[in-house]
């Protein structure tokens, strides 16, 4: 074999290998992705879809308008989630977990019960009144007649229940140490918390001017003084 045809036969030998290689790492890289690469691309759906049902209502979001924003196959969609249904579920979860104080973040702290409720009306009112938290519940109001099971949704999610159970025991707790007389906690810390968002809810909609800051921080106080002495258990603070 002459020295050319040698050089030539070893070039295309190395041309071989270097395609066989190739072919190999495609194989490989059409595999089941990673798991960090998965839940990328569930982040980057779920982002697409929140923006989607908040702007355009859940009725107007289509999966399609879904799939095309989020550059994926109407398949790789079904894969991860059964319906639009089970979609808008999994964007009302994540927005209430992003609306929870940092874990490790104490929810009951304070040197009196009405530092307690004080407190807590801040965390409450912080989260209600986020941009996100305001769009979705104009979402709820717009489309519950057509979608009933959409209320269902955000009511099984949202963080009221762990609200409510925490404000109870801290309400039956002060009650047992004043000996006073409290029938029904649960139903008591339920009126607090509609005591606490509703007003401030509506004006942050539009129904009035929205509360500033300052605002806010007075209207929790005055709720917690009116709320207290109505359950028979005044605050002894100066105001």
């Amino acid at each position: 074999m002459t020295r050319s045809a040698a050089s030539e036969a070893s070039s295309s030998g190395g041309a071989t290998q270097r395609k066989s290689q190739a072919r190999g790492r495609r194989v490989r890289s059409g595999g089941r992705p990673s798991r960090a690469a998965s839940a990328k691309l569930a982040d980057r759906i779920l982002d697409v879809a929140t923006d989607l049902f908040l702007t355009l209502g859940f009725g107007a979001t289509s999966i399609e308008a879904v799939a095309q924003r989020a550059g994926i196959s109407k398949r790789t969609f079904y894969h991860r989630f059964a319906d639009k249904s089970a979609l808008f579920s999994a964007v009302v979860h994540r927005i209430v977990d992003r609306l929870r104080p940092p874990v490790g973040v104490p929810l009951i702290e304070g040197a009196d019960l009405t530092q307690v409720l004080e407190r807590l009306a801040g965390i409450i009112l912080g989260a209600a009144l986020t941009p996100q938290a305001l769009a979705l519940h104009r979402l709820i109001i717009a489309e519950s007649s057509r979608f009933p099971d959409l209320a269902g949704v955000v009511h099984r999610a949202a963080a009221a229940y762990e609200a409510i159970r925490l404000i109870a025991g801290a309400l039956e707790r002060e009650a047992r140490s004043r000996k006073a007389a409290l029938p029904n906690p649960a139903f008591s810390a339920e009126l607090f918390l509609h005591m606490v968002l509703t007003i401030p809810q509506r004006r942050a909609m539009g129904l009035g001017a929205p509360m500033g800051p300052a605002e806010l921080r007075q209207w929790s106080r005055d709720v917690v003084r009116l709320f207290l002495n109505g359950c028979g258990l005044p605050t002894t603070r100066r105001r």
